[in-house]
């Protein structure tokens, strides 16, 4: 019990083994943190306290059992994480993650139920398939042709947990199941607050294909997860209805008022066009080789202005939630700071609204 959260919060924190023990200044060794780790050893008060001060989380904590595990966390070969960066994620992820818990405990709730819109895992073995099951998901999720304004309500509403969280560079989302023992798994995508709002939506998209396909498919999965996310945002009878069939060129005011509708990166659009024929492959190359050479290094016209990013279409239930429960007096002021991770005062002002 205290092992296992004594771990969590010092991956949580960065540091290692030795790391966390140089910030305790001689109260404890390195060799003593890792033995309360493993359980083999317990600490004392002092020290209990000690480390509770130094990994800024209170004593209760370390006394409680973890409520989940996360299954299939998945890096992905490319992303070049660090050992790390990967423990840090992996950590922060399931404290978010029961936190989320156990407010719905707190509510009485069951986490919201997964409407997987598929009866198993599809397996993928061509790029035309992912392009099919985005029109199936929309079908099934009643979703109809038109842009869909808001990816993160999407997926909450569906019941899957939402994590905004500053990524590493190279890491743009991934997907786990929270696991709990007598309880139905629940999908949970991690997304990078840092990306822009543009990319985080095509994330969400690509995350939600690998939810909904089977792993060992023989296919090419994150081809076929960029091709989902494009069908998924940018659905093909719609986009040609709005820019037409067999263009020669196509505008870059044009563009990017259509990027403003689909809320996607302009990048993305351009190859859109390509799949769908709108526009030739020639089109698309030499539009990338001039207007667009930079494109997928930083956004153009974006949503989301750089040194507000990641305040557009963020996670909305769990703190919906905190609310409820401080309004329904089933946790204190003190306990929805501690949730929230906000000063007392500011949820106090939040929770009572301005003052007649």
């Amino acid at each position: 019990m205290l092992g296992d959260r004594l771990l969590l919060a010092r991956k949580r924190s960065g540091l290692s083994l030795r790391g966390l023990a140089n910030r305790l200044k001689g109260t404890v060794s390195a060799q003593s943190i890792g033995k309360y780790e493993r359980g083999e050893m317990k600490p004392g008060s002092e020290v209990l306290i000690a480390l509770s001060r130094e990994l800024k989380l209170p004593v209760s904590y370390f006394m409680s059992p973890l409520l989940a595990a996360l299954a299939g966390l998945d890096f992905r070969k490319k992303s070049g994480t660090s050992a790390k960066d990967r423990a840090w994620v992996e950590a922060e992820v399931l404290h978010q993650v029961e936190r989320y818990l156990t407010i719905e405990q707190v509510l009485g709730l069951e986490s919201a139920d997964w409407n997987n819109p598929l009866s198993s895992r599809r397996r993928i073995i061509a790029l035309e398939e992912a392009e099919k099951l985005a029109d199936e998901v929309r079908e099934k999720w009643q979703l109809g042709r038109d842009p869909i304004p808001n990816m993160t309500e999407l997926l909450e509403h569906h019941g899957i947990k939402v994590l905004l969280l500053p990524l590493p560079k190279t890491v743009h989302g991934l997907t786990c199941m929270v696991r709990r023992p007598g309880y139905r798994d629940v999908p949970c995508i991690v997304i990078n607050r840092n990306d822009t709002l543009e990319r985080r939506r095509l994330t969400l998209a690509h995350e939600l294909f690998h939810l909904l396909t089977d792993p060992d498919s023989p296919g090419d999965l994150e081809k076929g997860a960029n091709r989902f996310a494009g069908a998924f945002l940018m659905p093909a009878d719609e986009l040609r209805q709005e820019a037409g069939d067999h263009r020669h060129a196509v505008a870059y005011e044009e563009l990017m008022r259509l990027k403003r509708v689909y809320r996607v990166a302009a990048a993305a659009m351009l190859v859109r066009f390509e799949q769908l024929g709108i526009i030739s492959r020639t089109v698309m190359i030499r539009a990338f080789q001039t207007v667009a050479k930079g494109w997928r290094r930083e956004e153009p016209a974006p949503l989301e202005q750089a040194d507000r990013r990641g305040e557009m279409e963020v996670p909305e239930r769990y703190e919906r939630l905190c609310y409820r429960a401080l309004s329904e007096k089933l946790i204190s002021l003190p306990k929805a700071a501690e949730l929230l991770h906000r000063p007392v005062a500011e949820i106090k002002s939040a929770a009572e609204g301005p003052t007649p």
